[in-house]
């Protein structure tokens, strides 16, 4: 399997799992999708939000399953899309209630189960002690309960998905790993192991929080501990309670974006509070995004050797004024094109207006002009590029500011 390089994008190469007639993973591409939100007994609704979904780009559409009533109607739900001409794949989401799941994948393309309260039971948030047997016998009662499962699931071609959520381990797991990356990702590998001892391949994984830090370390902890299992399940990628409007919309962009960024994610869901059909618009600018990085010009990248991709933090600099060092990061802004209006709820710190000062400044903003037409006005600072290096030192301003091409980081500028 090829290694992941930060430098250079790439997807991860991943099993091929078959969802209806809508294939994951492997060389396909990145699948939208989105949840209804309307009652699963409400098949009219149901059947008329889906085709919304559908329609606006979706690929796969989710619905909840509280209970067995719910799970024999997505039957109908399905015979409604199709008698239409929409061959969407359903997605069964279940929790607590494992004769759900095995109802469900009778019925729905896919079924969504989550390790925390599948078959253990509901968190109590007393903190357990067990024995290394005692442990041993409850990951085999989930074994026990979950190969039927499985083999329900063989007989009708339908894929599962092994959803972990933050905030929702079980105590069994929380007893030995706490709350953390590390127990999200043990809690996933245990239901994993069941499905591989099986040979039970139709698999997607999705670690999710909304805490994106905690969502984008965790899956990159699952990654690296697949691989060391020999396995390739793609990835389900979303942030919970991502919430609306623009809020909702940079919580997702950030956390399916940087794991997107990193090649992983087979499949993204935009949760946000608004109608669920909202959603895909926004995750398919996402994937859109990190697409355009296809094929780029090879880039000779090294890691720092301080850098942990599993837990990174920042880099220790310098601070040069207000840049730096303990400071928060600072914004700059372009300004080349002849635009001169800023947003007054989100000024820049500085803005690189290139070699024209503008006749009116934003007060309190800071501006970057090229060093050959900069003249020392109050509030402006010098910017060289890298074939002007030699003159940085006869300059005396005290902050200059360095524009380098990546491919230009030799190591005369680098020590400079």
């Amino acid at each position: 399997m090829k290694k992941m390089d930060l430098f250079n994008y790439f997807r991860r190469e991943t099993t091929e799992v078959n969802i209806g007639a809508v294939p994951l993973g492997a060389s396909h591409p990145i699948r939208l999708q989105s949840m209804t939100n309307t009652s699963t007994m409400d098949t009219n609704a149901c059947v008329e939000q889906a085709k919304r979904i559908v329609d606006a780009g979706g690929e796969y559409v989710r619905l909840t399953t509280q209970g067995v009533k719910e799970a024999e109607n997505l039957m109908h739900i399905n015979i409604g899309l199709r008698s239409q001409g929409y061959m969407v794949p359903l997605v069964a989401d279940v929790h607590f209630n494992p004769k759900v799941a095995d109802v469900a994948a009778q019925y729905a393309e896919k079924v969504r189960i989550n390790p925390g309260n599948y078959v253990d039971a509901p968190r109590t948030f007393k903190k357990l002690e067990y024995t290394d047997e005692e442990y041993a016998l409850e990951t085999e009662r989930i074994r026990a309960r979950l190969v039927p499962f499985l083999n329900i699931c063989k007989e009708n071609h339908t894929a599962i998905r092994i959803g972990v959520n933050h905030g929702s381990l079980s105590d069994r797991i929380m007893s030995r790993y706490g709350d953390t990356p590390e127990g999200m990702v043990e809690s996933c590998m245990e239901f994993l192991r069941i499905c591989v001892d099986e040979q039970f391949t139709d698999v997607v994984i999705s670690i999710k929080a909304s805490n994106t830090v905690v969502m984008v370390k965790t899956v990159r902890l699952l990654v690296v501990v697949m691989e060391q299992a020999g396995m390739a399940f793609p990835l389900h990628l979303g942030v919970t309670e991502a919430g609306d409007g623009e809020d909702g919309r940079i919580k997702s962009a950030l956390g399916i974006g940087a794991l997107l960024s990193d090649g992983l994610g087979d499949t993204i869901r935009v949760s946000l509070s608004e109608a669920p059909e909202a959603e895909i618009p926004v995750a398919r600018k996402l994937v859109d995004y990190i697409l355009l990085r296809q094929d780029h010009p090879f880039i000779p990248g090294a890691d720092a050797p301080e850098f942990n991709y599993l837990s990174p933090s920042r880099r220790t600099t310098q601070a040069v004024r207000n840049i730096g060092g303990e400071h928060l990061p600072v914004v700059i802004a372009d300004r080349m094109d002849g635009r001169t209006e800023v947003n007054p709820q989100f000024k820049p710190d500085y803005i690189y207006a290139g070699r024209t000062l503008p006749e009116q400044r934003e007060e309190g903003v800071a501006y970057i002009l090229d060093a050959d037409v900069w003249q020392k006005e109050p509030g402006t600072w010098p910017a060289f590029n890298h074939e002007q290096l030699p003159l940085m030192g006869g300059c005396d301003a005290e902050l200059k500011f360095l524009f380098i091409p990546f491919m230009a980081q030799t190591d005369e500028v680098i020590a400079a």
